[in-house]
């Protein structure tokens, strides 16, 4: 009864790329190594083993918790500090002077309905969790004893069908789909394209004449002007 009485409640975050709950199934224990925050390393220095965890995948669409875990053991050396191929390497920190430790965690069990990110605001027993602050991104964070009882009820409800309202605004988050061209019409000229004139006829390439045949007739008024003029009117400016 004690150790229930002492139990504490986390949510650590983690991107499913990198390591997921299936990754955590499979080889059922872990260092929860990688945590660069000095804040979410002191949260990981208050653990107890037995502390009980609820597993988030982050950096998806949708987020949300997957699973669950417990913590199996405390004040882990973080090798990856070490490492230095690992994207978490620290020039720092030095085997005789270490400055990043975490726990072990162990697979419990996996959610049958993913509690996303969505659920947990729709939920009053959630709502003041750490995860739905805004600007909060710490990877480790504490839960209430009630808040992980909600999410772990979640996980084992199916979520309600999406309203008329949701179903609307769903196209939107997915940006609005292309206009489909209309369909030609038989037998209608289509517009020339923007930039481009419409031919008329036949004409001729650009940089080429036209042949003779193709030339436009003169005009009733060039060829009158090239007729003659009548002789008295010659006479009268004589």
């Amino acid at each position: 009864m004690a150790d229930q009485v002492d139990q504490q409640h986390w949510l650590m975050k983690s991107e499913p790329d990198e390591f997921s709950i299936d990754d955590l199934a499979r080889v059922r224990v872990e260092p929860w190594s990688g945590v660069r925050n000095y804040m979410a390393r002191a949260h990981m220095r208050r653990m107890r083993v037995g502390d009980l965890v609820l597993f988030h995948h982050s950096s998806v669409d949708p987020p949300g918790v997957a699973g669950l875990a417990r913590v199996v053991r405390t004040n882990v050396l973080d090798e990856k500090q070490f490492d230095r191929e690992s994207p978490y390497f620290d020039p720092k920190a030095t085997r005789e002077r270490p400055i990043w430790d975490c726990v072990d965690v162990e697979y419990v069990a996996t959610l049958l309905y993913f509690v996303s990110m969505d659920r947990l605001r729709a939920e009053p027993a959630c709502a003041s969790m750490l995860v739905l602050k805004r600007g909060m991104r710490l990877s480790v964070q504490p839960v209430t004893a009630a808040e992980y009882a909600a999410v772990v009820a979640l996980g084992s409800t199916p979520p309600p069908p999406p309203s008329e309202e949701e179903a609307a605004r769903a196209p939107a988050k997915r940006g609005r789909a292309r206009a489909k061209p209309r369909a030609k019409a038989a037998g209608r000229a289509q517009p020339a394209p923007k930039g481009k004139r419409a031919p008329k006829g036949k004409r001729a390439p650009k940089g080429k004449r036209a042949p003779a045949s193709a030339k436009p007739k003169p005009r009733a008024r060039r060829a009158a002007r090239a007729k003659p003029r009548p002789a008295r009117a010659r006479a009268a400016r004589r």
